[in-house]
């Protein structure tokens, strides 16, 4: 049976997070994105942190000095057999991701782990306002809801370091948060 397992963890206190509400969003982008139409299940963690936290990260594991809004980390292909490849850029949403196959019985009912996105709400929060636009009114939760999208998508592949590679990212991830954070009538999901 497949399935799509999103493990939410709210580990700061600067801002209330409704973690049901951005599970919610991370297992209908992954359904959108084809995660989840094999028999193989597939699981993330979506962790939300504090300043120091993801300060922490950011310097460890990128480099980089200070705080920043959301990381994604995939599951390295050593690490795991099951390493999601990237998405074909041409691939519409909903199309089915093309998983590698194994032949190993004892991992038949392993999970595809495909990683973890860390956000920081309040680094996040002083950037909402700045992604004003028709799809984000500037708010907290349009700014975590991007920030979802975005690191999920990172974690299916899609990258942003090439003009051409950001646009694309950017435009699934304002067809994304129209369908499931924003949909065209108005009404919040």
């Amino acid at each position: 049976m497949n399935a799509i397992e999103v493990f939410v963890a709210d580990e700061q206190n600067e801002h209330e997070i409704d973690c049901d509400r951005w599970l919610r969003l991370a297992v209908q982008v992954l359904a959108a994105e084809g995660v989840g139409r094999t028999e193989e299940s597939v699981e993330m963690s979506l962790l939300f942190v504090d300043e120091p936290s993801i300060s922490a990260l950011n310097e460890q594991f990128m480099g980089k000095t200070g705080p920043t809004d959301v990381l994604s980390f995939p599951i390295d292909e050593e690490a795991s057999p099951h390493h999601i490849p990237p998405l074909a850029i041409s691939a519409p949403i909903g199309a089915p991701l093309p998983l590698p196959s194994d032949d190993d019985e004892d991992d038949e009912d392993l999970p595809l782990l495909l990683g973890d996105v860390v956000v920081c709400p309040s680094y996040a929060a002083t950037y909402a306002e700045h992604h004003r636009s028709d799809h984000h009114e500037g708010t907290l939760d349009d700014e975590i809801a991007l920030l979802i999208v975005h690191g999920i998508l990172h974690l299916l592949g899609m990258d942003h370091d090439v003009d051409a590679e950001a646009e694309i990212m950017e435009a699934r991830e304002q067809e994304l948060l129209a369908l499931f954070h924003r949909p065209q009538s108005g009404a919040r999901p």
